[in-house]
């Protein structure tokens, strides 16, 4: 009698489970590096420590130029040496939700460094930690995380993502940062026209045909700014392609600066917090005003305490 063959046993699934394994933890180490080449700044005291579910982040927007490709439209233009808080803002995240509130980089405020009065994104020559303690001075307020970016990791970041909608009312266009933008409504953005509409500094609308230029210079484009970011991280935070969060965590490691306290759990939790949502939107009430023949922003003490009481 012939012997029975003995059946062999499939080890198929347990070979798929292997792979599947593999590329988990692959993709844990990518997002991981990625992370840790985030680039630390140690602001000692200057962060409040973070007490309860609610805390407040300090985001700041830099225009160097130092990770710039030189080929874009506005390399060069306009030159800015060194470093600058371009924009500025304050995020809170808590279980009701979040909140955002743009800081006008003009507004007159005291240099915890020197003592003298200035505007406030002049803080930051100081430093970072600088900056942090002119925003809790002057606006009495806690900061407990710090973020700073370059506008040259916002077209990596973008572009990770697969673009960025902005909702534009009329065609608009700026010759100096290269935007261009032919039709009103929604429009997806790649990351060289975002940076393009985030920098713009001559904005222009047709409308009824005619060009015409943002009159509120300044005001406006950190307007731009706060919207760009409010939907970048709603954006990024809703994503749920793992290829796409880890291009985008390799994209901003190149170009973002965080506080030594920031963990990694903290920035997910943060992500996942802010995943398709949009922070209720604060404005900090301000007056125009000439201080030896510069234009500032001057706080309006009393209107402001209800909206920064709700950051306090």
């Amino acid at each position: 009698m012939a012997p029975v063959p003995r059946k062999r046993r499939r080890r198929w699934p347990w070979v798929l489970l292997a792979v599947f394994l593999a590329l988990i933890i692959g993709y844990g180490v990518w997002v991981w590096t990625s992370y840790r080449g985030i680039d630390r700044v140690d602001l000692g005291d200057a962060l409040d420590p973070v007490a309860g579910d609610t805390t407040n982040y300090l985001l700041v927007g830099s225009d160097s130029r130092e990770n710039l490709d030189p080929e874009a439209p506005d390399a060069a233009e306009p030159t800015v040496s060194g470093r600058r808080a371009d924009t500025i803002i304050v995020l809170q995240v808590g279980p009701e939700g979040s909140l955002m509130m743009s800081v006008p980089r003009d507004l007159w405020v005291e240099n915890p460094a020197t003592g003298k009065n200035g505007r406030i994104n002049g803080t930051y020559n100081d430093g970072p930690a600088n900056l942090v303690n002119a925003v809790r001075q002057n606006l009495v307020i806690p900061i407990h995380h710090y973020a700073e970016v370059d506008f040259a990791s916002f077209a990596g970041l973008i572009d990770a993502v697969g673009g960025i909608t902005i909702d534009f009312p009329h065609p608009a266009f700026d010759p100096g940062s290269g935007l261009d933008v032919q039709t009103a409504g929604p429009v997806t953005l790649d990351g060289t026209q975002a940076l393009a509409y985030v920098r713009a500094r001559n904005y222009t609308e047709i409308i009824d045909g005619e060009p015409v230029k943002d009159p509120t210079a300044d005001i406006g484009r950190q307007e731009r700014q706060r919207q760009f970011l409010v939907t970048a991280l709603s954006e990024v935070g809703s994503e749920r392609n793992p290829i796409a969060l880890g291009r985008a965590a390799a994209a901003l490691s190149g170009g973002l600066t965080v506080d030594t306290a920031l963990g990694f759990t903290d920035a997910l939790s943060l992500a996942r917090r802010l995943g398709g949502s949009t922070p209720e939107t604060l404005v900090l009430p301000t007056s125009g005003a000439r201080i030896g023949g510069a234009s500032v922003l001057l706080l309006q003490e009393q209107q402001a305490q209800p909206v920064l009481d709700r950051f306090r």
